[in-house]
């Protein structure tokens, strides 16, 4: 029998890299920590000014994945990531106190507690809400340094909404102030408000208002929604 070599036709299609941080609360904590594995990792390889957002095409991330996606990949003043992977769990530690602050315990506190659930969610977001728009300030979704995709849930359509900076840079519209998508997809039920808040495209003079929580309502995995394009 004569020897044969089989030839695979080569393809041309571009591998994509993809980075998805599933939700979780205080839970950051966790994924914080690898992802700061994973940058020291790269750094030894290329250097100490290498970040994550530099090796993803798309880094997605929902709920309190979607803060940290947003941390990792918005831009300073010198056009490289807000945050460093090392910094996230130092972050969380020292805020999240402050976003879920903790009641006295006992049995009265505990009925205090279910009157407050009854009548709304846990805690009132402020502290968040000020804090987000503070470290992310008036950036916006497509002047991410990578393509990131944020899903949250729209409580008056009763459907999903997906955010990422490649529908941004197409549509005024899907192109809001990070901070709100960061708010929305962090909006846990029973624990934050739903976050309303309006977009406006100038040149056309149209707007669009959206009225959102967490987008783990529909997919704690923000990969999941196979709809949205990952370039």
């Amino acid at each position: 029998m004569k020897n044969s070599v089989v030839s695979h036709p080569q393809s041309h299609e571009k591998m994509v890299t993809v980075l998805s941080i599933d939700g979780g609360g205080i839970r950051g904590i966790i994924p914080g920590t690898s992802l700061a594995f994973l940058e020291s990792k790269l750094q030894e390889l290329d250097g100490e000014n290498a970040r994550l957002a530099d090796y993803f095409d798309v880094i997605a991330g929902t709920s309190t994945g979607g803060l940290v996606a947003a941390m990792i990949t918005t831009p300073d003043k010198d056009n490289r990531p807000l945050y460093a992977a090392k910094d996230i769990v130092n972050f969380y530690l020292e805020h999240c106190p402050k976003i879920f602050p903790q009641k006295s315990s006992g049995l009265a506190a505990a009925a205090q507690n279910l009157i407050e659930a009854l009548n709304g969610p846990k805690y009132d977001g402020k502290y968040l809400h000020s804090l987000v728009r503070q470290i992310l300030g008036e950036t916006r979704l497509d002047k991410m340094l990578t393509n990131v995709i944020i899903p949250s849930f729209d409580i008056k359509l009763l459907q999903p909404t997906i955010f990422s900076t490649h529908n941004a840079k197409a549509n005024a519209l899907k192109n809001p102030l990070i901070s709100d998508v960061c708010i929305s997809t962090s909006a846990a039920p029973t624990y934050l408000p739903p976050h309303q808040f309006e977009v406006k495209d100038t040149e056309l003079g149209t707007s669009k208002v959206y009225n959102l929580i967490d987008g783990g309502v529909s997919a704690n995995n923000p990969v999941s929604h196979r709809s949205e394009k990952f370039n």
